[in-house]
């Protein structure tokens, strides 16, 4: 499997995983209707576990540009292979919310209220207010990168002679990704990746629904710059310790 793929099957499964535990909870008729934020939670760190797994020994498991961005600020990876990664990141995360979509067609259709419908696509602000929700993204982002740095010690690259990290090194970054979600997820959702909520966001945009509202637009900016500005400033502190 090449990078390329590698980050676009990744991408994919920790969408699928991840907005359809969403799904599951939020819209109308689903089994797990009204599971709560803990099952939200779990469900997006056993997402990243599946998505680290089939990525790890191929590309590194970037699966958000943030981390990839951050990996070429600190020189961890080439920036000649920034755009790919990022454009497959893009691609799997707009596929695995299209599956999503297949997956939860009837109970998007049941369901009435229009945020319900775009929150199994994308993130949106508890309270709307733009500075802090974009902070929220940034510190969010900061943690999850920072400390994959730690976790890592900085060698995720396209490379496999760099990684073996396999399963049991998803586990902690899966552990990671639910403390994120647990502790500084109430505020915006903690998209955390440009590719995690503008993927989803374009199809939603797309996909046929009824009761459909808005995509939002006018929020989408800021689960992409500030998850971006919290990767690179979290790979120039990283680089400080080094």
């Amino acid at each position: 499997m090449t990078p390329f793929l590698a980050e676009l099957v990744g991408t994919g499964a920790l969408i699928l995983l991840g907005n359809g535990v969403v799904a599951n909870v939020v819209l109308t008729g689903t089994k797990g209707q009204n599971g709560g934020w803990i099952v939200i939670t779990t469900g997006w760190a056993l997402a990243v576990y599946v998505g680290v797994v089939i990525a790890t020994p191929f590309s590194g498991a970037h699966l958000n540009p943030a981390v990839t961005l951050a990996m070429a600020v600190s020189g961890k990876l080439p920036w000649a292979s920034v755009l790919p990664y990022i454009i497959a990141q893009m691609l799997g995360a707009m596929i695995g919310s299209f599956l999503v979509w297949v997956m939860y067609r009837d109970h998007f259709n049941k369901t009435e209220d229009s945020s319900l419908q775009l929150a199994a696509f994308a993130t949106g602000p508890a309270i709307r207010d733009n500075i802090p929700n974009l902070i929220s993204e940034l510190i969010g982002t900061f943690v999850l990168v920072f400390t994959v740095f730690f976790i890592t010690g900085g060698e995720i690259v396209e490379s496999k002679s760099h990684i073996g990290l396999g399963s049991i090194g998803a586990l902690p970054v899966a552990l990671l990704v639910w403390a994120i979600g647990l502790s500084l997820g109430g505020t915006t959702g903690y998209a955390i990746s440009p590719a995690r909520d503008l993927g989803p966001r374009i199809m939603h945009f797309f996909l046929p629904m009824k009761n459909k509202g808005t995509s939002d637009w006018g929020y989408a900016w800021i689960p992409v710059l500030g998850p971006i500005l919290g990767g690179i400033l979290a790979a120039v502190v990283y680089m400080r310790f080094k």
